[in-house]
């Protein structure tokens, strides 16, 4: 899939299409970094930058109003591809004066006596929600937060939404025995561009001279064409020395006795 811009140029003359790409991405997801890269390469081609809730992202790239998403797995990867970058840290978010503070790391049988918040966009699995339950659900991960910051509860998140969702009042430390998430790069299975491939290069770190869509360089002289060229003799060959003066001199004729 690509998207087009139209640019207009001199009367008279047409328009000039020019290729742009759509990328959506969720919160705590940093695109930073890729899209400096893709402005290095590819500068005459557009990078728009689309930031979506987790329950858009899938929905953006279905419905072609994004050229692909860097979103959370699980998803329904059906008609999909998706391919998986990195797996985030798992945090639990606490008061500054928690007690959990007082430890570099905890585990979910840390949590058993605290209010564990469940945020409606809460982007791990959980088959078993540590601690004891809240009353209510927040609907955001945002709002959880300003709970957890009236001491109502804790939340555990991806670490890149604690740092998104960063007050002073409150801190984190990382949590075993939880689910981790996982981000990936997903875009329609049928539409796999040549933009599409230049991204999925960019995420993967591949270099502007690896092998996949790269141009072809041109061929280079053979050592033998070259030193044809150069006068030099082939192999099994010694060059005559050359004659000074144009001709060869002579020694003189011995006397006869």
């Amino acid at each position: 899939m690509r998207s087009r811009v139209t640019t207009p140029v001199t009367p008279g003359n047409l328009a000039v299409v020019t290729d742009s790409f759509r990328l959506a991405y969720v919160p705590g997801v940093t695109p930073g970094k890729w899209a400096r890269t893709w402005a290095e390469r590819l500068p005459e081609v557009p990078l728009h930058l689309l930031q979506v809730t987790p329950a858009e992202a899938e929905a953006k790239v279905r419905e072609r109003e994004a050229d692909a998403a860097l979103l959370r797995l699980p998803i329904d990867r059906t008609g999909l591809h998706a391919i998986p970058l990195y797996t985030e840290t798992t945090v639990v978010v606490v008061p500054k004066d928690h007690l959990l503070t007082a430890a570099d790391e905890v585990s979910t049988a840390d949590l058993a006596d605290d209010v564990v918040l469940h945020p409606r966009d809460d982007t791990l699995g959980w088959t078993t929600l540590p601690g004891q339950p809240a009353i209510d659900r927040p609907h955001t991960t945002a709002g959880a937060i300003e709970l957890v910051a009236a001491g109502v509860g804790l939340l555990v998140v991806p670490q890149s939404l604690a740092r998104l969702h960063h007050r002073r009042d409150l801190t984190y430390r990382p949590l075993t025995g939880a689910p981790e998430s996982q981000v990936a790069l997903s875009w329609l299975e049928e539409e796999t561009t040549d933009l599409m491939e230049q991204f999925i290069g960019i995420v993967r770190g591949r270099t502007v001279n690896s092998t996949r869509g790269r141009q072809p360089e041109p061929a280079k002289p053979k050592a033998k064409a070259k030193a044809q060229a150069h006068g030099k003799p082939k192999p099994g060959q010694s060059r005559k020395p050359r004659p000074r003066g144009g001709t060869a001199r002579r020694g003189k004729p011995r006397r006869r006795g």
